[in-house]
């Protein structure tokens, strides 16, 4: 019998990150993925990257979705309502699902400038009012796979014969990719998980259409929802101590509202999730 050929991801979309001055103690920001974009990037909904220090994300309230958290450098200091505190340095990713409640905040340590990348995570109606849970996970604790000139650091999913710590609600992957220039690899992924990546340092082709990409790029990827196999996306560097994260996950296929720090199917939700902060049903603040 044949063996069937797997799904050959291409790049889909690309697009160069634009960064805005802003007001201290916040020093920078950019949309990796804009928020007005969501339906084609479900189930991710936005991702930032941030420059700031320490009192530009203090206490603050969620619900309805979920956040993975990468910091790039500097520290990061996470303090939540139900008694958690700690410091996730560069290569620590932190998941939160905020699901029906939850007040935290997010800062950088002493006179560090935190640099991060957030990527907000759509949950389905049904679950947009679970437990609200954080994991962090060091880098030290996500598997590494080599390859000839480089390696993969697998931090959720089940990828290159290796499971990552990361647990989410909504499974996901997250890879990060450090590559010696020359060196390429394949990855298999889920063929009806939606995926993208974006270029931390150095330079890449992507995708069976070979599109080169350089640092502060970002590429959407093609793939099949209907699919139930394997598809394979390959990465080759261009330039010495290249980096790549590479995200992906099945979309939900759901209408959200995303009003401030909230995120639920309808207004009338959102006005909800307002009020229930207001009258203290997420608890005491972050502190």
């Amino acid at each position: 019998m044949m063996k069937m050929s797997k799904f050959q991801r291409e790049v889909k979309k690309h697009w160069y990150v634009d960064y805005n001055e802003m007001g201290f103690p916040a020093i920078q920001k950019g949309w990796v993925l804009p928020a007005d974009r969501w339906k084609e990037f479900d189930p991710f909904i936005l991702m930032a990257e941030d420059w700031f220090k320490k009192g530009t994300f203090t206490d603050h309230p969620h619900r309805g979705f979920q956040t993975v958290t990468y910091v790039v450098d500097g520290r990061l200091e996470h303090i939540d309502n139900a008694g958690g505190r700690d410091i996730l340095e560069p290569g620590d990713v932190q998941y939160m699902n905020a699901g029906w409640a939850a007040r935290h905040a997010e800062d950088g340590v002493e006179d560090d400038v935190a640099h991060t990348l957030q990527l907000w995570l759509n949950l389905p109606k049904d679950k947009k009012k679970s437990e609200t849970i954080y994991q962090n996970v060091y880098g030290e604790q996500a598997p590494v796979v080599p390859f000839e000139g480089g390696s993969l650091k697998v931090f959720s999913g089940d990828l290159a014969g290796v499971q990552g710590p990361l647990d989410s609600i909504v499974p996901i992957t997250l890879s990060e990719w450090t590559m010696a220039e020359g060196s390429e690899y394949t990855l298999d992924l889920p063929e009806n998980h939606n995926a993208f990546l974006y270029v931390l340092a150095g330079e890449i082709e992507a995708g069976e259409n070979e599109v080169i990409l350089k640092k502060h790029g970002v590429a959407t990827l093609s793939f099949n929802e209907e699919g139930e196999g394997a598809s394979q996306i390959t990465i080759k560097s261009n330039k010495r101590q290249t980096k790549v994260l590479v995200y992906s996950g099945r979309p939900i296929n759901e209408d959200i509202v995303q009003h401030g720090p909230f995120v639920m199917n309808s207004m009338e939700e959102i006005k909800q999730a307002y009020e229930d902060y207001r009258n203290g049903k997420f608890g005491p603040p972050a502190e």
